[in-house]
């Protein structure tokens, strides 16, 4: 019998669920229905705020055709708001419509922006009401608000230091708006990076155009604009910032409530196991954002350690993946052969990347020990550990900043600031957890004159596209089979759909290919 499968959500993550699916829905195994909030079909949100500053369009961003995937089979609705979830009927009950019956169900419901409790700014999580002139930028109407306060050079404030927050103020800077970003510490990304980088961040911000106000805690907003929208962040000093635009940017939350509505187990996400089923419900699954990974068996070692959604596409993409073959398989009467499929492998330690014109930055794990201190380096050394070390360099007046933390001569944390090449080969040995050169200096001297006059090809089985897993050969493949343009290479390989951070690699890779044909 053929099995239906519905899936609560339409972001990236569900689009390529879709895609996985595609075959088993052709075959005739699988029945498929998509159910989306919005009134577009699934998109890549991590772009929006390029979209909001006119570097890409909203056709460059979409990653699914509800016309081609409805001539396909699959049941695409758009614009359709979920009510709850009948578990006990394997039912999806709508705001408006009929029920809709599942076999399985999938979870790929994503997250949603976190609103700051602030005066002027209704605090429902579920629900904000957020007034004219402010915008969370998550969605295309976001993009359009943005778009049109940096066409006008409006003043744009950016309250958060994380990594979208401070991609989005770059990009605005650049494009003529005047912005200031607002955040609640000493600087800028203060859970993933050491002070000494923060501080070469921040200065490389201000040298960008970008006003920064650390240690500066919000409390609300006035609205005292000619339209009764946004003109300034008041501050608990009792200062404001002015501004014509708040674009607030203080991370997400993974959206749990349909989940804990139908009485599943939730923590920080939607508790899946290894198999991504939710906890005692073997007909539910959740992917994405909105999953946590976390086993019902208290004594797993996996789980023990383990954290919430990374909040990060990659990671919801394999998941996808791997789900996808899952349940082709038990759709296709194959239980026990779905049962051998290898479970899940738990994601690899973050690497937190800025992409911007003008500023380069890696971070990856803990890098949070200084070189000096002795009870942080010789912690775990009675349990027979190796001593951690620290290696560290500093050129703040050009914007350089490199610390390697190790131990046994393995990268557990870096951090890597102005040094594009050095970043590079960092993360690359930081996720194939290999050893690092004995005298640390020899990767300093890869963003050095000499390195940089010759710079080679990079390692063609190198992972260009972390997003989606793309090596470089793949990438090369693809250009030899007449793909010229970023866009074409992102069709055929998917590299590039994700945060974007490796658009000027594949263009590197495809210039390369040009002009080694012009040359010969």
């Amino acid at each position: 019998m053929t099995e239906q499968i519905v899936i609560v959500g339409f972001g990236p993550v569900a689009a390529r669920l879709v895609d996985e699916l595609l075959p088993a829905v052709r075959g005739g195994t699988v029945r498929l229905t998509v159910l989306g909030e919005e009134p577009e079909a699934a998109y890549n949100r991590v772009l929006v705020a390029d979209l909001g500053v006119g570097r890409t369009t909203a056709d460059a961003l979409a990653l699914a055709d509800a016309a081609a995937l409805a001539a396909d089979g699959v049941d695409v609705r758009l614009g359709v708001r979920v009510r709850r979830v009948d578990r006990a009927r394997q039912q999806v009950l709508l705001a408006e419509g009929e029920p809709v019956h599942y076999d399985r169900l999938v979870f790929a419901t994503g997250s949603r922006p976190v609103i700051p409790n602030l005066t002027g700014i209704n605090p429902d999580p579920s629900s904000p009401v957020l007034p004219a002139g402010v915008t969370a930028l998550r969605d295309l109407r976001d993009a359009d608000v943005l778009r049109r306060a940096v066409a006008g050079g409006k003043r744009v404030v950016v309250l958060g230091g994380g990594v979208l927050g401070l991609e989005t103020a770059l990009a605005a800077a650049e494009e003529g708006a005047t912005v200031t970003v607002v955040h609640n510490g000493p600087h800028p990304l203060g859970r993933n990076i050491d002070r000494g980088g923060g501080a070469v961040l921040a200065a490389g911000l201000r040298r960008c155009g970008v006003r920064m106000a650390g240690n500066a805690r919000s409390t609300g907003v006035e609205h005292n604009a000619p339209d009764g929208g946004f003109s300034a962040l008041l501050l608990d000093d009792g200062s404001a910032i002015d501004g014509d635009l708040l674009v607030i940017s203080c991370g997400v939350r993974p959206r749990t409530e349909l989940a804990e509505g139908c009485g599943l187990s939730t923590g920080a996400g939607i508790l899946v196991d290894h198999r991504l089923r939710a906890h005692h419900e073997p007909h539910i699954f959740a992917i994405g954002d909105c999953a946590e990974v976390r086993c019902p068996d208290p004594g797993c070692p996996t789980c023990r350690n383990a954290k919430g959604p990374s909040g990060l596409v990659g990671p919801g993409w394999r998941q996808a993946e791997w789900l996808a073959e899952y349940l082709t398989l038990l759709a296709s009467a194959l239980a026990d052969e779905a049962e051998l499929v290898p479970a899940l492998p738990p994601e690899q330690a973050a690497v937190v990347v800025l992409k911007a014109r003008g500023m380069n930055m890696a971070v990856a794990g803990d890098n949070s020990a200084d070189p000096w201190d002795e009870e942080v380096l010789t912690a775990g050394a009675a349990s027979g550990r190796p001593r951690l070390q620290v290696a560290q360099w500093a050129d703040p007046e050009h914007g350089r900043y490199v610390k390697m933390t190790t131990r046994g001569g393995v990268l557990e944390g870096l951090v890597a600031v102005g040094m594009p090449r050095t970043a590079a080969e960092l993360v690359g040995l930081f996720e194939r957890g290999a050893e690092l050169p004995a005298d640390r200096s020899l990767l300093l001297r890869l963003d050095g004159p000499d390195q940089l006059a010759g710079a080679a090809a990079p390692d063609p089985a190198g992972t260009v596209c972390r997003c989606a897993g793309v090596s470089g050969a793949t990438i090369r493949d693809a250009v030899e089979e007449g793909c010229s343009t970023v866009v074409e290479v992102s069709k055929a390989t998917r590299a590039g759909t994700g945060c974007g951070g490796c658009h000027e690699d594949i263009k590197g890779l495809i210039e390369r290919h040009f002009q080694a044909v012009a040359a010969a």
